[in-house]
């Protein structure tokens, strides 16, 4: 770690006092940062690689960054698009952003064709900035960018292009900060999370709901005084934004990797000197898939967030590694609203319902069912803005989510007569595969361009690693016929990597419903059919 005031963890949990010590109105980014930098000081807040920054320097380049921002006619709600990978530009920007009372829009790094242009063109963005390395991303985005009203590069040489747009190397920061306007009310982010039935919404996330996260995840997972807390998660995601809050809530320091490392992981652990890390889904498999080494034990990590972790690694990591994992929930458009016992009582479950929130399972009529019966879980907050406000430039899609003043999941869940809630599978038609959402319905479109084919059906099937592994049914157009191989080079340069398709099933028919609709509840129990190309098991390489 690099160097700064080091801090010897406290005996308290500090995150049960911070709804307290915030009260409703103070629960913005500006409030927090100004707060904390009074009372931590020359405490180190955020390391990254070779940069580290304290708790007085975090806030100064919150300022100055919204400053910049300023500068360049960002205002009061208006947009800023990135796409960047892990780096100190990107928390700055976000933190910027927060300081003004401006909303970033973090973008999938791996996002490419229709999503990108989709996203682009439904957030309304006035500055779109680009990590340099990244800006071929962009080469079939004309349109969007044209409209761009600016477009800056973080890094890369002079003259660089954006897809063919010109752009200008990200601005350096003024001398003079910024005042702070933000309030808890305000959008701090719009995080896109895959749609199911049609692209992808914009979920706007307001600053009191990136306050509870903070507080909330502290609390599952006894964050105290003086913790390290080691993600590898990208910053364009919910998690390892709210992991910075953690932190900066809880006078802890926020370690952030430039991107996940198997063979890396436990020794950058013990490096940063490690106590608190994030696992999500397939993670904590891909960990115990190694060969045993003697970093496995060379570090001080004392818990993990698990959620989405199988039941049946909990035990193995623990075993391994030293680590206890905590089972939890919570999506975009809510908040950490289930946590487990340290170590679960209940491994791969969701744990216990946290205090400040309902929840309920409910049928097809928003009527509640009893224990041990499944349905949809839907939920609320008790605080204000403690849920995102709805899907940006969407009402319809807000409306239909938060019907009956609940917000409504998607996900089949089932409660148990102890409280534990237990997940079954997703109502909505959505695969979570290494981590990310992927949206069927997106990878049909893309299909479904190809000439060769007529129709088809994406759906999960089961994962080695305990996650979803996208498969496609594709019935081919008459006359015209195609081979996997030629169709997954076709879908590599025009989806993300992780939702090209693994398996694919040449099929003469699909199973349809009385009204035409195709049946994926049979696809899904069906599973992964004898006459399935896998590109796994014949070696095929996948182009990024």
């Amino acid at each position: 770690m690099p160097e700064a005031q080091r801090i010897a963890p406290a005996h308290t949990e500090p995150a049960a006092s911070l709804p307290a010590r915030f009260p409703a109105h103070r629960r913005c980014l500006a409030e927090v940062l100004e707060a904390q930098a009074r009372t931590f000081g020359s405490r180190m807040l955020f390391a990254f690689e070779d940069s580290s920054w304290t708790y007085l320097e975090m806030r100064d380049r919150a300022a100055r960054a919204g400053a910049l921002l300023a500068s360049a006619g960002i205002g009061h709600g208006d947009r800023v698009a990135i796409f960047c990978s892990n780096r100190p530009e990107f928390l700055e920007l976000f933190l910027g952003c927060g300081w003004i009372g401006a909303v970033l829009v973090p973008i999938n790094t791996a996002a490419r064709g229709p999503q990108l242009r989709h996203v682009l063109g439904n957030c309304g963005a006035r500055l779109l900035i680009v990590e340099a390395e990244l800006s071929a991303a962009f080469s079939d985005c004309a349109a969007e960018l044209a409209t761009m009203p600016a477009i800056w590069l973080i890094g890369g040489k002079p003259g660089t292009k954006v897809g063919e747009s010109p752009a200008e190397p990200m601005p350096p920061y003024p001398p003079t900060p910024a005042q702070p306007a933000g309030k808890p009310s305000d959008t701090l982010a719009i995080l896109y999370t895959s749609g199911t039935t049609g692209p992808a919404k914009g979920v706007c996330c307001p600053q009191a709901q990136f306050f509870w996260w903070g507080v909330n995840t502290a609390r599952g997972l006894g964050i105290r005084d003086g913790d390290v807390l080691f993600t590898t998660l990208p910053l364009f995601h919910t998690n390892a934004l709210n992991c910075f809050w953690q932190a900066l809530l809880t006078g802890s320091t926020y370690v952030l990797e430039r991107k996940f490392s198997a063979s890396a992981f436990w020794a950058s652990a013990a490096k940063h000197e490690a106590t608190v890390g994030y696992l999500l889904g397939a993670m904590a498999a891909i960990l115990l898939s190694r060969p045993a080494e003697t970093a496995d034990r060379s570090h001080r990590m004392r818990v993990a967030l698990g959620g989405g972790v199988p039941g049946r690694f909990h035990q193995p990591f623990f075993d391994r590694f030293g680590v206890p994992l905590l089972d939890a929930y919570g999506s975009t458009e809510t908040n950490f609203v289930f946590a487990g016992d340290i170590p679960s009582k209940h491994p791969g479950t969701m744990g216990h319902l946290v205090d400040g929130f309902q929840a309920r399972i409910v049928d097809e009529d928003d009527v509640e069912v009893g224990d041990g019966q499944s349905g949809e879980l839907v939920l609320r907050a008790d605080e204000p803005f403690a849920f995102a406000t709805g899907y940006f430039g969407m009402p319809e899609k807000t409306v239909e989510a938060w019907r009956n003043l609940w917000f409504h999941t998607g996900d089949r869940v089932a409660r148990d007569a102890d409280g534990t809630f237990r997940f079954i599978d997703r109502m909505k038609d959505a695969i979570r595969r290494r981590g990310e959402n992927v949206s069927s319905w997106e990878v049909e479109q893309v299909l479904l361009s190809h000439p060769a084919v007529a129709s088809c059906a994406v759906y999960a099937v089961p994962s080695e690693l305990g996650e979803d592994e996208v498969m496609a049914a594709v019935i081919q157009a008459p006359g015209k016929r195609t081979d996997p191989v030629a169709l997954l080079d076709f879908c590599a340069g025009r989806l993300a990597y992780f939702a090209v398709p693994r398996y694919l099933d040449f099929v003469d028919a699909l199973p349809l419903t009385e009204n035409g609709k195709i049946r994926k509840t049979v696809l899904r129990q069906a599973g992964i059919t004898t006459s399935a190309w896998d590109r796994e098991r014949v070696g095929y390489k996948l182009r990024r």
